[in-house]
C-alpha cells in the first residue's frame, strides 16, 4: 500500500467512528480517559524502552539539548501524561450544552449547543506527552484524531498510541477514535492536508517552519498555534528583585517551549542598576545573552545582538536584551517582532500595567507574572491541544471548548415562512 492509500484508510476509519464519538455518552468518554491513564502507568516501562531508541537516535542525529529534552521521558513524565488524563475526565462535558436560547414572535423556539469539530489532524514535532494530551482533549470533546508526530519521537509515539487506544476501545470508545500515522515521511502530511473530504480541521504545533508550511499548503481548515517570540519589558517601578526571579523562570525553567521568553526589554532608567544583577543569575545558568549597544555599554558577559536576534524564537538558553526609552518604545518593538503569544510587563505603575494590557496584541497579556503560565494544564483547562495565536474560532491555550462548533436546533408547531 503506497502512503496515500494508507494516509487515507486512516483517515476513512477516524471519519466512521466520529459519527459514534459526536454521541457518546460523558460516562462511556470517562471511562476511557481512566482507563488509558492506568495503562499508561502499567506500561511505563515499554514506553520508556521505545522513548530511549528515539532520544539515543536523536543524540546520533545531533538534536539540540532542548529538543533531547521535549523528546525525553521519564516516570515523573508519564504520571503526568496520566494524571493529565484524569483532570480532563474530570472536567464538565462540553458537549450538548445548551449555549443559548429564545423565542421568536411566530413561537419558534431557537437554541444554539455546542457540537464536536468532528475529525481532528494533529501535527506536531518532538513531543510524545502531546500524543496523549491531544487524544484526551479529542475524546472528551466528542471527536476523533488523526496524530502525525515526527520522525524524532516516533517509537515512543507508536507505543504510547497503540497503548491509550487499545485502552480507550476495551471502554467502549469506537475504533478509529484515535489514530496515529505511523510512517515517518513527510509526504503523509502532505496528503493530510488536501484531505478536505475526511478531516475537519488541522491543528500543527511546532516550529516556525511546521506551522508555515500547514498554513500555507492545507486546503484543510487550520487553527494556527504558536511560534513564541515572548517578550517581558521591565518599566522603572518594578520590583527588580521580583523581576530577577520572573526573568530567570520565563527563560530558564523550560527554554524549548513556545512560552519561554525569548527577549527581554529594560526601561533605560532602571538599566543600569537591573542589568548587572540579572547577568550574574543567568550566565550561572548558562543562558548566552546578546545585547544592544546599551546593555553592551553596561555589562560584559553579552554578544552583540543582530536584527535577526529579535526576531528569533530561540527555544535555547539564549536571550536577547534591548534597553528602551519608554513604555511606547517597549510597545512598538513588541508591536514588530511579537508573534501574539505571551508577553509581559513588570511594574508597580498601574496606569502602565492597564496600558500594556490594552495595547498589546497577543493570546495572553501579563502583568507582574512570567509567561511560563500560558498553558491549558495553567489556566484550568485539564491539558490543552495547543496555543493558538490567530484571533478566528479559538485564542490562547485550547482545551475542550476550542475542539467544539455549535449548531441551531429549532422547535416547531407547524410554522410556514410567509
Amino acid at each position: 500500500m503506497d502512503i496515500q492509500d494508507y494516509v487515507i484508510e486512516v483517515a476513512s476509519l477516524a471519519k466512521s467512528a466520529a459519527r459514534k464519538m459526536s454521541i457518546m455518552d460523558t460516562n462511556t468518554k470517562n471511562k476511557a480517559l481512566i482507563a488509558m491513564a492506568d495503562a499508561l502507568i502499567e506500561n511505563a516501562d515499554i514506553i520508556l524502552e521505545a522513548n530511549s531508541k528515539d532520544v539515543q537516535l536523536g543524540k546520533e542525529k545531533g538534536l539540540s539539548q532542548s529538543l533531547i529534552d521535549r523528546l525525553s521521558l521519564d516516570k515523573k513524565r508519564i504520571d503526568a501524561m496520566a494524571k493529565g488524563l484524569r483532570e480532563v475526565a474530570a472536567l464538565d462535558d462540553p458537549i450538548g450544552e445548551v449555549i443559548k436560547m429564545w423565542k421568536r414572535p411566530n413561537n419558534l423556539k431557537i437554541g444554539q449547543i455546542r457540537v464536536p469539530l468532528g475529525v481532528i489532524g494533529m501535527i506536531y514535532e518532538a513531543r510524545p506527552n502531546v500524543t496523549v494530551d491531544a487524544a484526551a482533549l479529542c475524546i472528551k470533546s466528542g471527536n476523533t484524531v488523526i496524530l502525525k508526530g515526527g520522525s524524532e519521537a516516533i517509537n515512543s509515539n507508536i507505543t504510547i498510541a497503540k497503548i491509550i487506544s487499545e485502552a480507550a476501545e476495551k471502554a467502549g470508545l469506537p475504533k478509529g477514535a484515535i489514530n496515529l500515522i505511523e510512517v515517518t515521511d513527510r509526504e503523509a502530511v502532505n496528503i493530510m492536508m488536501k484531505l478536505n473530504e475526511y478531516i475537519d480541521v488541522l491543528i500543527p504545533r511546532g516550529g516556525a517552519g511546521l506551522i508555515n508550511a500547514v498554513v500555507k499548503n492545507s486546503t484543510v481548515p487550520v487553527i494556527q498555534t504558536g511560534v513564541g517570540i515572548c517578550h517581558i519589558y521591565v518599566d522603572e517601578s518594578a520590583d527588580l528583585d521580583n523581576a530577577v526571579d520572573i526573568i530567570v523562570n520565563a527563560k530558564t525553567q523550560r527554554p524549548a517551549v513556545c512560552n519561554a521568553m525569548e527577549t527581554l526589554l529594560v526601561n533605560k532608567n532602571v538599566a543600569e542598576e537591573f542589568l548587572p544583577k540579572l547577568e550574574q543569575k543567568l550566565t550561572s545558568l548558562g543562558v548566552e545573552l546578546r545585547g544592544c549597544e546599551k546593555v553592551q555599554s553596561i555589562i560584559n558577559n553579552v554578544k552583540p545582538a543582530t536584527e535577526e536576534d529579535w526576531a528569533t524564537e530561540y527555544l535555547d538558553l539564549i536571550l536577547s536584551i534591548k534597553v528602551v526609552d519608554s513604555l511606547d518604545e517597549a510597545l512598538d518593538h513588541i508591536y514588530k517582532y511579537g508573534t501574539k503569544h505571551s508577553e509581559a510587563i513588570l511594574t508597580n505603575n498601574y496606569a502602565n500595567s492597564q496600558r500594556f494590557l490594552n495595547e498589546v496584541d497577543a493570546a495572553a497579556v501579563y502583568v507582574n507574572a512570567s509567561t511560563r503560565f500560558t498553558d491549558g494544564g495553567e489556566f484550568g483547562f485539564g491539558a490543552e491541544i495547543g496555543i493558538s495565536t490567530q484571533k478566528l474560532h479559538a485564542r490562547g491555550p485550547m482545551g475542550l471548548k476550542e475542539l467544539t462548533s455549535s449548531k441551531y436546533i429549532i422547535y416547531g408547531e407547524g410554522q410556514i415562512r410567509e
